[in-house]
């Protein structure tokens, strides 16, 4: 057997290098095209099974598999779609708004049931519509600790009894957690810590959702800003 020498192992390493470094940049090619392909498809595959849950509301004689003898997509995408629109036209006019509010009443009067209700009737009043400043407004907070921070969203500024306890105005921020933005904490920080950040909400929520590997541009930028000194590699 012959030995090969230092310097031909070396040679044959540098050719063998590109090749599996061209290797490398195929296969991230390859992801770079089918990852976002796969989340759309998760997530729409998401959304078509909770809207096709209204299917429940229909009598069993009724639904797609007693009619047709089997499942038929989309069936409860276009039934989901009919009744918000029903819905939305019967509770903007007089009348409608007349059952809505009496049939609200009745339910915000049933124990725990009207709290639930209560409270996911005030937080989508909020969120969907132009009444309420939640969730317009993009900041970051020392979270969880000095010295760290935290991308959040202000949700309120009415704290009367936590401002008169803290002595303090005091501002109520919703922190999501990444990449699942539908949870996260509620902080009450000081409005003097809060930091108003130039970014929209989408694309807050862009951030949240890539692990901050999509970071958006700075349109607002003062042209003799100052940044902080780019880190030094190890």
């Amino acid at each position: 057997m012959i030995d090969e020498s230092p310097e031909a192992a070396a040679a044959t390493a540098q050719k063998a290098h590109p090749k599996a470094r061209a290797f490398r940049n195929y296969l991230i090619g390859g992801l770079l095209v089918w990852i976002p392909i796969m989340v759309t498809v998760w997530v729409f595959r998401f959304l078509t099974r909770i809207l096709d849950n209204s299917l429940v509301l229909l009598p069993p004689s009724w639904r797609p598999e007693a009619l047709f003898g089997h499942y038929v997509p989309g069936v409860g995408i276009a039934l989901s779609l009919l009744l918000l629109f029903g819905t939305g036209v019967v509770a903007r006019n007089l009348f409608g708004k007349r059952i809505v509010t009496g049939i609200e009443d009745l339910v915000r009067r049933i124990p725990v049931v009207g709290a639930v209700y209560g409270g996911a009737k005030s937080f989508s009043e909020t969120v969907l519509t132009d009444k309420g400043r939640s969730f317009k407004q993009v900041v970051m907070v020392e979270f969880p600790r000095k010295g760290i921070f935290s991308v959040g969203f202000i949700t309120s500024h009415e704290l009367e009894e936590v401002q008169a306890k803290t002595e303090q105005e005091v501002t109520c921020v919703f922190v999501p957690t990444t990449p699942n933005p539908t949870t996260g904490f509620i902080v009450l920080v000081p409005k003097d810590e809060v930091v108003m950040l130039d970014m929209t909400v989408d694309e807050a929520f862009k951030m949240l959702l890539t692990l901050g590997v999509v970071v958006p541009t700075w349109k607002n930028k003062p042209v003799d800003g100052r940044l902080a000194p780019p880190q030094s590699g190890p």
